[in-house]
Order: structure tokens, then C-alpha cells, then sequence
């Protein structure tokens, strides 16, 4: 009986030598290429290069090597008469088990700053068209991409001498989800450097493509989703690098569905800040931020705010948490705390608490360029909404032009409306957010919920809106509690009369034109 002969080529070598061994020992002739035929030879195994059996060099650094009829006849040849002859005919050895796994692109693109020419390089070519190979022939050639997966083959062969077809099909099944989860995080990750660079045939950003697609890697099951009879996981992209996917959590019970979803909401708005800043979020929307020099006065002006909605929130911090902050933070019952780290003293208060779950996550991390949110039968793809004010193209619309003081203001109302949920309007004063109007059906009905619970504070406050004012009712109210200053979009066709409403006034108005939308 003629030799049987393997084709060994992989990427990850846990446990090769030692099953390569068992080949050998079952007098397998092994075929193999590489960095695989080196670590074979090292450990004094013997190795016949693909390069001998194709009968020409491996070029190109590697790029091809396996490409040629001579190993891929041998691995797709049916063992019938016709196929057997041709075979024969161009002295082609039939390959009975191809071992492959693929160069490590996940493992690649998860390095922090790869340039994409790097991550190409590890695209793999002739690994995925052996294994399809094999898959596709698997009544006879038995294919294996799983370390894992080599003692239950030896174990078949020494047994019988075959692996048996139930086997080799389940192995094939394996190997083209293999290759699919493979061709998959190819095609997520071109997909983000079109969205995020905006290359391609179209000048603006981002692309989008023809077919999405989006891969995640599955953190865990949680306990439930937004409510006790709905299932739930988190996932993390594993194309990305960075944000909440990649934080660690320091302390605490498991993380929540919505613990997740508030996290994520008070974390991409604490971004906004340059400066020590603190935001306090309850049911995704902020019920307090504050800018200052230092971040306990901060923490405690956000929590001023609206004490009452911030008891069991999440709580978001853009510099590490010190002693003093933990100290306060200590005092009221709440459910996370984000931050982009905790001094060890801060972190052992904190940890007093038993059930307070602790995330510290990277500030200069990758960011999302698109959002996806879910429809019947489909999803919606949209670039992430990240513009900022460019000071030349504000308009200031009323006849009172902004102080240098309420110009500061209106650029801390504007960051923070933002990451409300519209209809949105914020009443702020000092970098501090006094009263905050979120999902309302009317854009009046969120100013009375904003300035109601600013209350007298409303006075020398000013207001932000994150779309136009659609009639003059909402200058009208801002006027009454006493708002000096308002930025807005503009755009609505009754921007006259908001604009007459605010110069009776004496309100100080400015247009963005930009709107902010959040649903």
C-alpha cells in the first residue's frame, strides 16, 4: 500500500509537532511549507518542502507556494477510475489530510496602530483555497483547521486506519466556517477603513458598502435585556480597537444590558470636554454635566445638577478618579462609574462598595465611525454624529451679540444637548447643566421641563436646542425664566418670528446650522 501523504501548513502551532509526530509514526509522508516545514524539521521530523513536489520555488515572499495543480490536484481528485488516471497520468500523489489554519489577520488588526498595508499582508490566500479544497472533497481527503481536533484524528487513524466520513464531513463543516469568520473580518475591517477614511470612488465620508459587515466577538451572556423576559449578550467588534468593548472592569457584579447602554451614553459625552468633566446619566440621557479645572468640583456640580435623578446612575469621568472624588462619589448609591482609570487609593474606597461595578476605559482609543440601529426585516447604518462647532460659520441672528462669557456657555449647552434625546433642550449656567428636557413630542413641552427644573437659576442661564424652533413659543418661555442667550440650528421658515421673539427680549441668539437629532 502506497505511502498516504498530509499537507501541514499553519499558522498557529499549538500542538503540531506532536501530532505531526503521530503521523510519522503511522508512516504519513508529510508535505509542508515555511515556518511550518522549520518548526518540523527542528524537532526531527522528516519533511518533504511543497517546493519538491511542485517543482517550483516558492515566490513572491511567500505569496505563492501551494498555488499549483500539483497539490491541489492531489487534494481534489475524486478516488474513481477517470480522476485516479489523470492523476497518474501527470504523477500527481493524492493528499488524503490537509492541516492548515490561516495567518493571524484578527490577531493583526487587534494591534494597536496597524497600518493597513500590514494588515493586507496578513490576508491569506493559499491557506483558505486548501482548506475550501479539502472541505469541498471530503468523501475522501479529511481537512483539519483545529489544534483542538488533532487527538480525536490520530486517535481515528490509529483505531482504523480512517477517519470516518460522519467525521470528515463534521470537519468540513468546521473548516468553511472557518474560512467564512475569516473572509468575514477581511471584509469588516475594509469596510471600516472606507467609513472611517472615506475612500473609494465617492469623495464624501463615509462609504458605505454594497453589502455590510458588521462581526462580533461574544463578551457574555447577560443576565436579561432591557427588561427580565427579554435574552440578552454583549458583543464586542472585533475589528476595532478600543471603547467600551475593550474596557476592564475593576470591581462589581456583572454588567447590565442597560447598564451597558447608559455606559455608552455617558461616555461618548464626557468625550466632548476638554477640560476635568463630569456627566451623570440616567436612562441615556444626562441629568447632570459639569466642566471645571479640577474633578471633584466637577463631579459635585454635576451631581447638584439634579441630585434626585442621579441617584442610581452612571457616572462618567474623562480624567482618572482620585481620593477626594472617590470620597464623594462613595456617598451616594449608584451603578457604574467609567473613567479612564482610578488612583489606587480611589480604587479601594470604591471597591468598599460591593456591588458598584468599576470600568476603566482607554480615552485615546479607535472610535466608531458609523452607528446601526435595528428596524423590522433590516438595520440602518448612519456615519456617527461627531461635528463640532466651527466658530466661522456661526450666525449670530439677533441684534444682541453673545459676551465673551455666554459665548463659553453657549459651547458647553451645545456639547451637551447633543447627547440628548430630542426633542432636546439644556439650560446651563457656569458649565453646569441646570435643566435638562429630553424626548418630549414638542419642542415646548421639553423648554418647560428644562426650565422648570433649573427653576431660579434659569436667570443670566442660557438654553441650547438640538433642532429649530418651529414657532416663537420656546424664546417666549426662555424669556420669561429669564435666558440671556440661545444656539440653535436655525432652519425652521418661522426663524423670523423666533428671531423677532428674541430681540423684544433682548436674547442674544446664534445658528449652527447644524442639527442634532438623536432618536
Amino acid at each position: 500500500m502506497a505511502r498516504r501523504r498530509a499537507l501541514v501548513s499553519v499558522s498557529n502551532k499549538t500542538g503540531l509537532v506532536e501530532f505531526v509526530r503521530g503521523l510519522v509514526e503511522m508512516d504519513w509522508e508529510i508535505v509542508s511549507t515555511g515556518g511550518t516545514a522549520q518548526t518540523l524539521q527542528e524537532a526531527g521530523l522528516p519533511v518533504l518542502p511543497v517546493s519538491q513536489v511542485t517543482g517550483f520555488p516558492e515566490i513572491l515572499e511567500g505569496r505563492v507556494k501551494t498555488l499549483h495543480p500539483m497539490v491541489h490536484g492531489g487534494i481534489l481528485a475524486r478516488r474513481e477510475a477517470d480522476h485516479m488516471a489523470q492523476l497518474a497520468e501527470h504523477q500527481i500523489t493524492p493528499i488524503d489530510l490537509v492541516v492548515v489554519n490561516l495567518y493571524p489577520f484578527r490577531e493583526t488588526i487587534a494591534r494597536p496602530g496597524v497600518t493597513l498595508t500590514e494588515a493586507i499582508e496578513n490576508i491569506d490566500i493559499g491557506g483558505p483555497t486548501m482548506v475550501r479544497a479539502a472541505a469541498k472533497n471530503y468523501q475522501y481527503v479529511t481537512i483539519v483547521v483545529n489544534p483542538q481536533r488533532y487527538s480525536l484524528v490520530l486517535e481515528h487513524l490509529r483505531s482504523s486506519g480512517e477517519v470516518p466520513l460522519k467525521t470528515r464531513l463534521e470537519l468540513a463543516a468546521e473548516a468553511f466556517a472557518h474560512t467564512a469568520d475569516y473572509d468575514q473580518h477581511i471584509t469588516a475591517y475594509l469596510n471600516n477603513q472606507l467609513m472611517a477614511d472615506g475612500q473609494g470612488d465617492s469623495t464624501e465620508k463615509p462609504v458605505f458598502p454594497t453589502r455590510f459587515t458588521l462581526i462580533g466577538e461574544k463578551v457574555q451572556d447577560l443576565r436579561y435585556g432591557e427588561n427580565p423576559h427579554q435574552r440578552a449578550a454583549f458583543y464586542r467588534t472585533v475589528h476595532l480597537s478600543g471603547g467600551l468593548g475593550q474596557a476592564k472592569q475593576l470591581h462589581g457584579k456583572e454588567l447590565s444590558f442597560n447598564n451597558l447602554v447608559d455606559l455608552q451614553a455617558a461616555w461618548a459625552l464626557v468625550k466632548e470636554f476638554g477640560k476635568p468633566a463630569a456627566v451623570i446619566v440616567k436612562h441615556t440621557n444626562p441629568c447632570g454635566a459639569a466642566e471645571r479645572e479640577e474633578l471633584l468640583p466637577a463631579y459635585q456640580a454635576a451631581l447638584a445638577a439634579d441630585p434626585v435623578s442621579a441617584f442610581g446612575g452612571i457616572v462618567a469621568f474623562n480624567r482618572p478618579v482620585d481620593e477626594a472624588t472617590a470620597k464623594a462619589l462613595s456617598e451616594i448609591f449608584l451603578e457604574v462609574i467609567v473613567a479612564p482609570g482610578f488612583a489606587p487609593a480611589a480604587l479601594e474606597l470604591l471597591q468598599s462598595k460591593k456591588n458598584l461595578r468599576l470600568m476603566a476605559v482607554d480615552l485615546q482609543t479607535q472610535e466608531v465611525s458609523w452607528e446601526i440601529k435595528t428596524i423590522e426585516g433590516g438595520f440602518l447604518v448612519q456615519e456617527a454624529d461627531r461635528d463640532d462647532l466651527n466658530p466661522a460659520e456661526l450666525k449670530v441672528v439677533s441684534k444682541r451679540q453673545p459676551s465673551p462669557a455666554e459665548w463659553e456657555e453657549l459651547n458647553f449647552a451645545w456639547k451637551v444637548v447633543k447627547h440628548v434625546k430630542s426633542n432636546a433642550i439644556v439650560v446651563t449656567k457656569n458649565k453646569q447643566t441646570l435643566g435638562v428636557g429630553a424626548g418630549q413630542m414638542n419642542r415646548v413641552g421639553s423648554a418647560r421641563i428644562a426650565l422648570e427644573q433649573a427653576g431660579a437659576e434659569a436667570r443670566g442661564a442660557v438654553m441650547s436646542s438640538d433642532a429649530f424652533f418651529p414657532f416663537r413659543d420656546t424664546v417666549d418661555e426662555a424669556a420669561r425664566a429669564g435666558i440671556t442667550a440661545i444656539i440653535q440650528p436655525g432652519g425652521s421658515v418661522r426663524d423670523e418670528e423666533s428671531i423677532q421673539a428674541a430681540d423684544e427680549h433682548g436674547i442674544a441668539m446664534v445658528f449652527t446650522g447644524i442639527r442634532h437629532f438623536k432618536h
